[in-house]
């Protein structure tokens, strides 16, 4: 009986080792998963004062197959010409962000409004149109999104009444008779995204809200990045925006060096066209979800825009 008890020893634990193994290559898989970890900006009301609010940043980390990231109107022409320019200045930058985070395993979804003729027969805009019904698909996420209860709470911290445009007025009137010159609607003049920027062939393309919720759906996606132009309209507004994505439960942010805002600092509060984004993120991290830089992703220092001021030294 000893005999063939130690006979049996070596073939038990021989089993013993495959199954703790397995275990251990199960834990190893599931901490080797890609994962970002990104710095959540938001702004909180100070203690002391109810009226003024601090920056915090929160440290979360995401598994990159449950994100998807949103790009947001970079359309190829637009009717300002400084916007089209600093679009232009962006692009290397989201499409680096892009790539890694594609090649991390998360979705991304171009959204370039009123653009998707386009891309008619495209393979990412099939993707879209193909994703299942959501069973949860929220009461009116096809719709824009004007404000969300708490913004309320606040007052908006631009006049964009005049549509925002900041350019020189003989600069802009020439660049409108070069859009007609072009063929393009002078007031309306995007007909794709801007060329640059790749549409990997796993990458979906819509503008309708009800198929980009369709989408994180059915890849499970519980956090969302939103980047693209612009901050104070299409970005916040547009059925797969800000607003719509926060208020119905999406774990959303803005990448917020990765945008820009339609405002003429003619118009209140007078201030610089970059300084005039910066008070719309304010906004959006009090009220609306916290925000995110490029950096998180890429490593280094945020983007900034040629000209802006607050730009280190060396730096766009």
């Amino acid at each position: 009986m000893k005999k063939n008890q130690q006979a049996r020893i070596p073939a038990l634990s021989a089993i013993s080792c495959l199954c703790l193994l397995g275990v251990f290559c199960g834990m190893t898989f599931e901490m080797m998963a890609e994962r970002f970890e990104v710095h959540l900006r938001k702004q909180v009301v100070t203690k002391e004062d109810p009226s003024s609010f601090e920056s915090i940043t929160q440290i979360a980390s995401w598994k990159s197959e449950e994100t998807a990231i949103i790009v947001c109107d970079m359309w190829d022409l637009h009717h300002c010409k400084n916007a089209v320019t600093r679009v232009g200045e962006m692009t290397d930058r989201m499409n680096a962000v892009l790539t890694e985070a594609r090649d991390a395993g998360a979705l991304i979804i171009h959204s370039p409004s009123s653009c998707m003729d386009f891309y008619q027969g495209h393979p990412g805009r099939l993707k879209a149109m193909q994703a299942p019904t959501a069973k949860n698909l929220p009461e009116a996420i096809d719709q824009w999104c004007y404000i969300i209860p708490e913004e309320e709470k606040g007052v908006y911290p631009i006049d964009q009444s005049d549509g925002g445009e900041d350019d020189d007025p003989i600069e802009h009137a020439a660049w409108a008779d070069y859009l007609e010159s072009i063929g393009r609607n002078p007031r309306a003049p995007w007909i794709r995204q801007v060329e640059a920027l790749e549409i990997h062939p796993k990458d979906a393309i819509t503008d309708d809200g009800k198929q980009v919720w369709n989408l994180l759906e059915q890849h499970h996606v519980k956090h969302v990045i939103v980047l693209g132009v612009h901050t104070n309209m299409c970005v916040l507004g547009r059925p797969f925006g800000l607003r719509q994505m926060a208020k119905n439960g999406k774990d959303v942010v803005l990448m917020r060096d990765m945008t820009d805002t339609m405002y003429n600092p003619q118009m209140w509060p007078y201030v610089d066209h970059f300084r005039g984004t910066e008070l719309i993120v304010e906004h959006i991290e009090k009220y609306v979800c916290p925000t995110i830089t490029s950096a998180d992703l890429l490593g280094g220092s945020p983007f900034h825009f040629t000209g802006d001021p607050r730009a280190p030294s060396g730096e766009r």
